[in-house]
């Protein structure tokens, strides 16, 4: 076992894919040279050449665009965002192209593509830099969507997203990236995509979250007797480990760092009313950002869910 952070694991899966297979492409603007703007690249040209680690010009559109086309005819690109707030310009190629491809030919093609890009507060970033969009993409059909939480979970879902046969977009929490360090194998491996990730079992609530928001929330989550999930997955979800953790304590608290209307929080909710509502206790409870444009450094420790608001969430959902 290897002790690393994020970015160290995430350098370690694609390294490790670009040896085992080489179809395996990296491109993005400054992956190259400069190592990526957070350094999840550095090394990999040295190692792989310019071939297959391309420096691009500043056009998301264009990279997601030329992904698609290599994903197309037999690569394996692994495109990077700089920023999740820089992702829009390439939306059409996702939601129009990317998303579309196998259904689109009748199964003649498919789209296996990745698509890294960190996302979230925490790093006191300028603007565009700290979005937290997700449920806009989770909304697209025939998009995944995955968000690790920590170095090992990132490690085995950026491998099994590389490996899979469809476009994915590989949402990397920014504040995360050097924050903690775990054990990691140092061999490849894979998490299934779609499966969570049963953080901390308990019987009194269950907790959902993802993302950076997991480590709020366990610390939130101390002294409750509760199950908190790692959703891991967003598009798909793990619906099947979530209800069976609802049913079994009654009462759901569901943390996300997105603002509060139309969040992904609010699908797991609709579900868990229709799904679960002869099991539940209390009303399903959502903790989230505020419906506002993500502000600038000096707010944003007030716009983010923080530790003492999740407890406070937990402690009316145990009292209603």
């Amino acid at each position: 076992m290897a002790v690393v952070n994020m970015v160290q694991a995430l350098n370690m899966a694609l390294r490790q894919e670009m040896e085992k297979d080489p179809s395996v492409l990296v491109l993005g603007e400054d992956v190259g040279v400069n190592g990526g703007v957070f350094r999840v690249t550095e090394g990999l040209l040295e190692r792989f050449g310019g071939e297959r680690v391309m420096d691009t010009p500043l056009s998301e559109c264009g990279i997601v665009g030329a992904a698609i086309g290599m994903a197309a005819f037999g690569f394996l690109p692994v495109a990077e965002i700089q920023f999740m707030g820089f992702i829009y310009g390439a939306f059409d190629q996702l939601a129009s192209h990317a998303s579309r491809l196998r259904a689109r030919s009748r199964g003649r093609f498919s789209c296996p593509l990745v698509i890294r890009t960190p996302y979230g507060a925490g790093i006191k970033a300028i603007e565009l830099h700290s979005e937290s969009t997700e449920a806009l993409f989770a909304h697209i059909p025939g998009l995944k969507v995955v968000v690790p939480s920590g170095p090992a979970s990132a490690k085995g879902l950026l491998t099994s997203a590389i490996r899979d046969p469809d476009p994915v977009l590989f949402l990397e929490p920014a504040r995360l990236y050097r924050m903690i360090k775990e054990e990691v194998p140092e061999g490849p491996y894979t998490i299934p995509i779609g499966r969570a990730r049963m953080a901390r079992k308990g019987r009194g609530l269950t907790i959902i979250s993802w993302g950076s928001m997991l480590q709020k929330t366990m610390k939130a989550a101390e002294g409750f007797d509760a199950d908190v999930i790692d959703l891991q997955s967003l598009s798909p979800w793990d619906e099947e480990a979530v209800m069976a953790s609802v049913k079994k304590t009654g009462r759901a608290v569901i943390v996300q760092e997105a603002p509060r209307t139309c969040g992904f929080a609010s699908e797991i909710a609709a579900c868990l009313a229709e799904e679960a509502i002869a099991y539940l206790r209390a009303p399903v409870m959502r903790v989230a950002a505020y419906d506002v444009v993500m502000p600038l450094a000096r707010l944003e420790d007030f716009y983010m869910p923080g530790i003492g608001t999740i407890r406070k969430t937990i402690e009316e959902a145990l009292k209603y």
